[in-house]
């Protein structure tokens, strides 16, 4: 049987799980409910305000430059390592 948890709680963990950065699977596991419980919660309230476009907007942003930052941390290490010299 489910734990019953409040209207409150499922909204915050959909707003968590949209606009936090984590994926999902990490926001279930620190929350405590199952990945597909989330993901019916999410759905659930995807088109209620539980989520400001202020807030939506913000997370995309945060998406983008986090996706920005692992492409340059990648490029900066492959410069790192000493060139790869030819024998003749």
């Amino acid at each position: 049987m489910g734990t019953g948890r409040t209207d409150e709680f499922r909204k915050d963990a959909v707003r968590i799980a949209l606009t936090s950065g984590l994926t999902r699977r990490q926001v279930a596991d620190d929350l405590g409910v199952g990945l597909s419980t989330l993901n019916k919660w999410v759905t659930a309230h995807r088109d209620t305000d539980v989520v400001s476009p202020e807030d939506r907007e913000l997370a995309r942003e945060n998406e983008q430059l986090r996706r920005e930052n692992r492409i340059l941390k990648e490029e900066r290490d492959i410069l790192k390592k000493p060139p790869v010299l030819r024998q003749p």
